[in-house]
């Protein structure tokens, strides 16, 4: 049957299904602004705690999250340590349409159709929060619904902020939605095994989220952004997996950087000011052999205007010229604080999230009721173990200088987190602090998409293993070819737009955080971009690497060589260094193999990843898809 209005609001085109869902809950309300959200998060009665619990077939009552009430906001925190970060398996399809991705039936017992007839059942028991709101930002109006139980209002507080919400006197005439999340909790445990599943059912005009778990990292967030990939699949353009940032040098000049990468590859760390020692400097790195510790004087740094924090909408309507032009997707940033461990380190964030001008929705922090929740006092997984993985939501509303229109990006960062290297313990921690790509090998490094060392957003803890095509690919629904196809195509499209490459973590044997990326963003911001001249360049002893720097000099001091060629740390050397390199292409050559079972492989796509597999070197590489 078609959509028609709803009873619960003229504006609403709902399904029949839906339809009688709402008519028969005991209770639904369409929240009128946000502040009534944060209330109905606590109960609605003033409380200053409240467990979300539900009744479970098998295993009784479970608390599957509690939420307090602190004076800069909502403070949720849950139970089971294994709900406090995304895993990266979360993703199941349902339906027909053409997927790589797991399909419902294959992973668990009994069919989608079962399922969801039993979750629509039990929505129908429950008082329910029905929440519109714009997929993607009011600048593309891709209409959507939530349907959430009422006592997990603060999953509908978190996602008002990460989408554009939209109050009842707001909606347009008709609001037929495009998409759709129904939350139900319970069904992780009686269909799932306990595990933190979100089912995505495409058909012709609709999407569906079925989110059985109360983490917004998979659903709320994730889940939306398989939506706009699935539109943009559809349309032919992308959501690109990265954080945007206009660097403003104190000679006012102005470059755009985004940086991509797997969750941890530094995506929200682009959008901070380098964390400086109590002298002022910024800490190069240090030495995990000798102890040395490296500096940077930096007197005056460039200043940062924020632009997207995760999810880029690459649109074709705003492509002008040779560069890409991107917009923010969200309208709130879903940041990650596991680096600010003590009072200090990142003053402008602490200052936002501890005396913010609207409560504020933190995950994984430390709370008493009625107090100030503190970024860095992070929530343990068990005695003495910190959550890897504590959470801020913050609009973009209230972060200062945040540009509000799209930009064209100058230069396209990758981010890799890699372990230390050294002849005691070769590794794939041979990457210098800044590498310049050919677009060929960008492609490459966007297929693969190393998730790298010590991943603190997710529970897989492999050494090395791929976050998948454009590093969104655990968000996405379809299939891996198309993904990699309309890279390749945007790449081509945009030659203006040049590539390079950053570690975070470890370079060699120095153990560096996320200083790498910083220096570049002053350094490159400095110069103008990323295009050098030929007597500045060298190949890469490992091609993979593109191009290594000769020599960085920021504000006079020279930044040391064995930063910029791994090989030259006396603790690397280069039989370690090819050893990693080694690693790095028998990774590469595991990751891309795949894609040439593929028939629909774009042809020339299909010549780089042979290239790749048979050793290429980096003339081979640029006389395959030149850059500007």
């Amino acid at each position: 049957m078609p959509a028609s209005s709803s009873a619960l609001h003229p504006s609403l085109i709902l399904s029949p299904e839906l339809e009688q869902v709402l008519q028969g809950a005991p209770e639904v309300r369409i929240p009128k602004n946000r502040a009534e959200l944060i209330e109905w998060a606590l109960g609605g009665n003033g409380a200053d705690r409240i467990e979300v619990r539900y009744d479970t077939p098998a295993n009784g009552s479970i608390v599957e999250a509690e939420v307090v009430r602190c004076r800069n906001g909502l403070a949720v925190n849950y139970p089971e340590p294994y709900m406090r970060r995304r895993d990266p398996d979360s993703m199941v399809v349902a339906g027909n349409f053409a997927s790589d991705k797991p399909r419902f039936q294959e992973r668990f017992k009994g069919t989608f159709e079962g399922m969801k007839q039993e979750v629509m059942d039990w929505l129908r028991g429950q008082p329910l929060i029905v929440q519109p709101f714009y997929a993607g930002g009011d600048d593309f109006g891709y209409a959507a619904l939530l349907v959430c139980p009422l006592n997990a209002a603060f999953f509908a507080a978190a996602l008002a902020d990460l989408q554009n919400m939209i109050l009842p006197e707001n909606l347009p005439e008709k609001y037929e939605p495009r998409a759709v999340i129904y939350v139900a909790p319970p069904f992780r445990h009686s269909h799932c095994d306990g595990q933190q599943i979100v089912v995505h059912h495409r058909s012709p005009d609709l999407h569906e989220i079925y989110s059985l778990n109360l983490y917004p990292g998979p659903s709320a967030k994730k889940g939306i952004y398989g939506v706009l990939l699935a539109i943009g699949e559809e349309e032919g353009w992308i959501t690109a997996h990265g954080s945007t940032v206009q660097v403003v040098t104190p000679y006012d000049n102005i470059v755009t950087i985004m940086h991509e990468g797997a969750s941890g590859g530094g995506k929200s760390e682009m959008l901070e000011y380098p964390h400086r020692e109590h002298d002022g400097r910024l800490l190069i790195g240090e030495n995990l052999v000798s102890g040395e510790r490296r500096k940077l004087a930096l007197g005056q740094g460039c200043t940062l205007w924020p632009v997207t924090d995760d999810m880029a909408i690459c649109h074709p309507q705003h492509q002008k010229g040779t560069k890409l032009v991107v917009t923010d997707a969200e309208d709130a940033w879903f940041v990650r604080i596991n680096h600010v461990d003590h009072y200090g380190t990142d003053p402008i964030l602490e200052r936002l999230t501890v005396q913010p001008p609207e409560p504020l929705v933190f995950l994984n922090l430390h709370a008493v009721p009625g107090a100030t929740c503190l970024i860095w006092e992070h929530a343990e997984d068990r005695p003495g173990e910190p959550c890897p993985n504590p959470r801020v939501i913050l609009p973009r509303r209230i972060v200062p200088g945040v540009v509000d229109k799209p930009v064209e990006v100058d230069v396209r960062s990758f981010g890799v987190r890699c372990p230390p290297c050294s002849r005691l313990a070769p590794s794939y921690g041979i990457l210098g602090i800044l590498h310049l790509l050919p677009p060929s090998l960008a492609w490459l490094w966007r297929l693969v998409a190393p998730r790298g060392h010590a991943n603190p957003s997710i529970t897989d803890s492999k050494p090395l293993s791929s976050e998948g095509v454009g590093s969104y690919w655990p968000f996405s629904t379809g299939r891996q070819v198309d993904q990699a196809n309309l890279l390749l195509t945007q790449i081509r499209k945009t030659p203006g737009t040049r590539y390079i490459i950053t570690p975070n973590q470890h370079v060699g044997v120095w153990q560096v955080g996320f200083a790498p990326q910083w220096i570049v963003r002053e350094y490159l911001a400095r110069r103008g971009g990323a295009r050098f001249r030929p007597d500045q360049l060298q190949a890469a002893r490992c091609p993979l690497l593109g191009f290594a720097l000769k020599s960085i000099v920021i504000e006079g001091t020279q930044i040391a060589q064995w930063f910029l060629q791994v090989e030259t740390q006396p603790e690397v050397g280069v039989e370690t260094y090819d050893r990693g390199a080694k690693m790095l292409h028998d990774f590469f050559v595991r990751e891309l193999k795949p894609y040439l079972e593929c028939k629909e492989l774009d042809p020339l796509g299909r010549k780089i990843i042979e290239s790749c597999l048979n050793g290429a070197d980096l003339p081979g590489y640029e006389a395959l898809l030149p850059g500007a």
